[in-house]
């Protein structure tokens, strides 16, 4: 059996007081990163955390990494992988929401930047609702086997809420909009490097 770092959960204001002294890297959509991230945090999406294996590890050899999200689950996840592959990292308790909800200012890009949107939390339940009405429509114009995606959504809210995962976030995120440019993401994995 092998040894993993144990991740470290800090507080809002425990990771406020040591910002300065950590890298500091949001594992959120880049239209949720968007809408508001820790001073100085940088993008790299979840499921691009193994590609930007070397140079994380890179940043956590010079100091301490602290991985957000919205509420802590997706930076968890993040956290597990990265102690896996041996790197300690730091997970903010209760994410942005969190963050912001202590009274913590949110960064926004500059006005020019189109990227910013909806939540992923948000994304997901436009979405699942969409598909219930749709089921429940269908199924009372079209044909009764219709109410089976009603049915179906309705069950994988019920595993997503049991197993704490959410296979629909993990579909809507590889939408356009909520992709990392590529230029962007090489910009971070620089920044990481240069650290």
């Amino acid at each position: 059996m092998t040894n993993h770092p144990t991740p470290v959960t800090l507080g809002a204001a425990q990771a406020r007081t040591r910002l300065h002294e950590l890298t500091v890297i949001d594992v959120r959509t880049p239209a949720e990163y968007a809408s508001g991230h820790l001073p100085g945090a940088l993008n790299i999406p979840l499921d691009h955390i193994r590609r930007a294996l070397p140079e994380i590890r890179h940043a956590a050899a010079h100091g301490d990494v602290l991985v957000v999200c919205a509420s802590g689950t997706r930076s968890e996840n993040a956290c597990k992988l990265l102690a896996a592959q041996g790197v300690t990292t730091a997970t903010l308790a209760g994410g942005t929401g969190a963050w912001a909800a202590e009274g913590h200012d949110l960064h926004t890009p500059a006005a020019c930047d189109t990227r910013s949107g909806w939540s992923m939390e948000r994304q997901v339940r436009f979405t699942a609702g969409s598909l219930v009405l749709l089921g429940l429509a269908l199924g009372l114009l079209a044909h009764p086997a219709f109410l089976l995606v009603s049915a179906g959504v309705a069950g994988g809210l019920v595993f997503s809420a049991l197993t704490d995962t959410c296979g629909m976030a993990v579909v809507l995120g590889r939408l356009p909009h909520n992709r990392p440019r590529a230029a962007d993401l090489d910009a971070t994995l620089a920044a990481l490097r240069s650290r």
